[in-house]
C-alpha cells in the first residue's frame, strides 16, 4: 500500500473510450485507499447499463463508484451539476482519509472540474449574425481592433484570425455590456484549487496504436449487442416518455440502436454505425487531450500503469 496523505489531493484518470480507465483505477485501489467518482455523462442515467459499459455488480460491490445512476433518462445533467456533485464527493473522501479519484472520459466534466465555469450568457443567433455581417463588411481585423478598445486583455489573448473566439468575445460584450475577460477572471476564482484548495493530478491513458483501439471498440460494441443492448433500448422506448432529443438517448450506441429499432438499418449496419460513432467519440476525446499539457499521458498497455499514476500523485505534491 502506497503510504501518503490523501487530504488536499485529487486524481483524475481519463482517456478515450475503451482504453481501460476503470481497470487502471481498480488496479490502483490495491495500492491506495480511494473513493471512485464516475466522470461519465452517460453513466449518470439509471437503466442504461449495457450501452454505457457500466461496471458489473461484483466490481461495484468491491469498488463502489459515486455518481452512477443519479438521474432518470428523461432528465438532463450539466457540467455545472457535475462540479457540485464531484466537489461533495471529494470532501467526503478527504473526511474518510481516502484519495478521491475521478474516472471517466467526459472531457467537458473534467475541464469544468479543474478550471471552473464562467457564468457566460448563452449564444444569441441574432447578435452573432450581426457580428458576421459587420465582419463581411469591415473585415475581422477591424473587429479585433474594436475588441482591443473595449477589452484589451481579451484582444491580447485572441488571435485576429481566431474568428470563433473573437466573435464570442464581441457577442458577450454586446449582450452584457461587460468584457469577456471579466468572466474569465470569475472562472479562475472557481477553479478546483480555489474551490477546494486541491492539488489535482490528471493522468491520461493514450494508446500507442490507434488501429488496436479501433479494434477494441468494434469488439466491445459487438459485445454490447450480444449482451442485450437492443433489448435494453427497446425497454427504454417502451416507457413512452423518451425520445432522441434527450441527452441520454443521444449517447453513443443508444442513438444508433434506437434508429435500428425504427427500421432505418439492419443489425450488421447497426454494429458498424455504433462502432463508427464510438470511434468518433474517441477521436474527439483525444483531441481534447492533445490540447491539455497539464494531463500526464502514458500508454495503458506498457505495464507501468499503476506506477505511472503513483508517480503523478507524487509530482502533484
Amino acid at each position: 500500500m502506497f503510504d501518503f496523505d490523501p487530504n488536499g489531493r485529487v486524481l483524475a484518470i481519463t482517456g478515450p473510450t475503451a482504453v481501460g480507465k476503470t481497470d487502471t483505477a481498480v488496479a490502483l485501489a490495491e495500492h491506495v485507499p480511494m473513493h471512485l467518482i464516475s466522470m461519465d455523462s452517460a453513466l449518470v442515467y439509471r437503466g442504461m447499463d449495457i450501452g454505457t459499459a457500466r461496471p458489473d455488480a461484483e466490481l461495484l460491490q468491491q469498488h463502489p463508484h459515486a455518481l452512477l445512476d443519479i438521474r432518470d433518462p428523461s432528465q438532463t445533467y450539466s457540467a455545472a451539476e457535475f462540479v457540485v456533485d464531484a466537489d461533495r464527493e471529494v470532501r467526503w473522501a478527504w473526511a474518510h482519509s481516502r484519495l478521491p479519484v475521478l474516472v471517466g472520459g467526459t472531457m467537458l466534466y473534467l475541464r469544468a472540474f479543474r478550471d471552473g465555469l464562467a457564468n457566460l450568457p448563452p449564444a444569441d443567433a441574432q447578435v452573432r449574425a450581426e457580428i458576421v455581417r459587420q465582419a463581411d463588411k469591415e473585415g475581422w481585423p477591424a473587429l479585433h481592433a474594436q475588441l482591443a478598445r473595449i477589452d484589451p486583455q481579451a484582444a491580447a489573448s485572441i488571435h485576429p484570425q481566431n474568428t470563433q473566439r473573437l466573435q464570442r468575445a464581441l457577442e458577450v460584450h454586446r449582450l452584457t455590456g461587460e468584457p469577456i475577460s471579466g468572466f474569465w477572471r470569475e472562472q479562475q476564482a472557481t477553479s478546483v484549487s480555489s474551490r477546494l484548495g486541491a492539488r489535482l493530478a490528471v493522468v491520461a491513458l493514450i494508446p500507442d496504436s490507434r488501429p488496436a483501439l479501433h479494434q477494441r471498440i468494434m469488439q466491445r460494441f459487438r459485445g454490447m449487442l450480444e449482451h442485450g443492448l437492443i433489448d435494453e433500448v427497446r425497454g427504454l422506448r417502451e416507457r413512452g416518455d423518451l425520445h432522441l432529443g434527450l441527452p441520454s438517448m443521444r449517447s453513443v450506441g443508444y442513438r444508433q440502436t434506437w434508429e435500428h429499432l425504427d427500421g432505418r438499418f439492419d443489425y450488421e449496419e447497426l454494429a458498424e454505425r455504433g462502432a463508427a460513432a464510438t470511434r468518433q467519440l474517441a477521436k474527439r476525446q483525444l483531441t481534447w487531450l492533445r490540447g491539455w499539457d497539464w494531463a500526464q499521458a502514458f500508454a495503458p498497455d506498457d505495464g507501468q500503469g499503476v506506477r505511472a499514476v503513483i508517480d503523478a500523485l507524487v509530482r502533484a505534491s
